[in-house]
């Protein structure tokens, strides 16, 4: 499964807890607020003035070096 666009940051961030660290770096601190159940990550990275694409590169990356 790819992380895209449109999913929730809650979600993401359930389904593959060490992408924590890659919201973190990126400033998105809130993986734990009111926010991540309803923001989508497109909309969590332009609230915090991110590039959406290198955020779902880093992202996707995490999630398929774990294996």
């Amino acid at each position: 499964m790819w992380v895209d666009k449109k999913m929730k940051i809650e979600d993401v961030v359930q389904a593959f807890p060490e992408t924590i660290q890659v919201f973190t770096r990126y400033g998105v601190a809130c993986v734990g607020c009111s926010g991540a159940s309803f923001d989508n990550i497109e909309v969590g990275a332009k609230i915090h003035g991110i590039d959406v694409d290198q955020l779902l590169a880093d992202l996707n990356a995490t999630i398929t070096s774990r294996n």
